[in-house]
């Protein structure tokens, strides 16, 4: 703008692109004359579209054309004592930055967040995840801030040393991985917490099976097999969600491989289905005494597969569960006390009323036989050579080697009783009646006799 000669003001005339004396970047070119055109709200506003456009256009300057301006500003640094210098400038710059500006901000930032912004319990979870952690959060920050400044310094360095596609081609590979290592820290992350999820869910499940009478240790397993699948479930769809995979085919595909294998695999499906119900159902737990498909032994083990008992001769017998689950069985530890029944004979010229008298009182001097319930006998069967007694007594916390010894003091006792009252325990005997043999004389009993003369 200048003044008038009337005392007003008039337009300024300026050279514009395009127009005669204009050099294309604003500048007039002295050799030639004077354009001028009068400065109306039309140019105004073409003047200002030409600035937006302008503004537009450097911002949508790619990192090369920023590169290439950092290497003119760099152009007069052009010895290599100059680039020298440059480079230990950025040195230092990076150093100073990452070994003490950023621990500084880091640590007071830390305990801004715990002393002020965050709540108790939020911290509770802070201390929580650094225990399962290598490192803490704070560190894990810091290194990955001095990470970030020393590739800016590298970058600023090989640009001062006039390698530009070099590292525009480092800022270039680092920006397009920049999704991919966002994944990649997410995967981390998520496996993190998973293994912590497992960790939580192993020590509430001891705990509480601990403090609870009811929760067997198979019980205690099946919970945590089951937890760890349902964590391993979430785990890995959220990955497979995370890295852009489709589910939908994934979950079709793994209903018709389900289908196939239960198929294929009926009877492996069946005994892990069984040992599902055998956990929790508990018709049997370690250590208990049973007898099942003809064995009989203690519980050793139990699997989701299969039970294992160890007989009393030693041997290990393995049984699947769908079969455990489909026959009788017998559990002789599942009360705290056991009947046991004893056989003997008395001759038949005994009063069994008189020897069930002795054998209950031969039977209740006994340590190895429980007060309670008391002995009891029964007269059951006539048998061959004797009058059948039956013997019914108990022992407690029953093991085979508690029956073993019991049934072995039990019969000792009886016999020496009824050898001090003169009850007679007869053996097995048999009267044979011989007819149709010849006498001494040789003559047959159906032959007539002979005539005496």
């Amino acid at each position: 703008m200048r003044a008038s000669a009337t005392g007003g003001v008039e337009p300024d005339w300026r050279p514009a692109d395009g127009y005669p004396g204009s050099t294309g970047r604003g500048r007039r070119d002295p050799n030639q004359p004077r354009s001028r055109r009068p400065w109306t709200e039309g140019n105004r506003q073409d003047a200002a579209d030409r600035s937006t456009g302008m503004r537009a256009a450097a911002t949508a300057e790619q990192v090369p054309d920023e590169f290439e301006r950092f290497e003119a500003v760099l152009r007069d640094l052009a010895t290599t004592e100059g680039r020298l210098l440059t480079s230990a400038g950025v040195l230092v710059v990076a150093l100073l930055v990452g070994l003490v500006v950023f621990p500084l901000l880091v640590r007071a930032t830390s305990r801004l967040l715990r002393g002020q912004l965050l709540p108790k319990g939020m911290v509770e979870i802070v201390d929580s995840l650094n225990g399962y952690l290598p490192t803490t959060v704070s560190h894990a920050v810091l290194r990955s801030l001095q990470l970030g400044v020393a590739l800016v310094a590298v970058v600023a360095l090989l640009v001062t040393w006039g390698m530009v596609p070099t590292a525009v081609t480092v800022v270039s590979v680092l920006w397009v991985s920049l999704p991919f290592a966002g994944q990649v820290v997410l995967s981390g992350l998520v496996l993190i917490f998973a293994y912590i999820a497992v960790d939580v869910l192993d020590r509430t499940v001891r705990g509480f099976s601990s403090e609870a009478q009811q929760v067997t240790d198979q019980q205690e397993e099946i919970l945590l097999r089951m937890g760890h699948l349902g964590i391993l479930l979430v785990v890995v769809s959220g990955l497979l969600t995370l890295w852009g995979l489709d589910l939908s085919g994934l979950l079709l595909g793994a209903g018709v491989l389900g289908v196939v294998l239960g198929l294929a695999a009926r009877q492996t499906v069946g005994a892990m289905i069984a040992g599902f119900v055998l956990m929790f159902t508990q018709p049997f737990t370690i250590g208990d005494w049973i007898e099942i498909d003809g064995h009989e032994g203690n519980v050793t083990k139990i699997t989701i597969m299969h039970t294992e008992i160890r007989e009393f001769d030693g041997e290990l017998v393995v049984i699947p569960n769908d079969v455990v689950a489909g026959q009788a069985m017998r559990n002789l530890s599942h009360q705290d006390i056991l009947r046991l029944e004893t056989e003997v004979g008395v001759g038949y010229e005994v009063d069994p009323a008189h020897a069930e008298r002795v054998a209950i009182e031969a039977i209740e001097d006994l340590d190895a036989v429980a007060d309670t319930p008391p002995p009891e006998t029964a007269t059951v069967a006539f048998g061959d050579s004797a009058v059948v007694l039956r013997l019914l007594y108990w022992i407690e916390d029953p093991t085979p080697a508690d029956r073993r010894h019991a049934t072995q003091a039990v019969i000792h006792a009886v016999k020496q009783r009824f050898e001090t009252e003169g009850i007679e325990i007869p053996f097995p005997q048999r009267d044979l009646s011989l007819s149709g043999w010849p006498d001494d004389e040789g003559r047959h009993p159906a032959d007539p006799p002979d005539e005496v003369n």
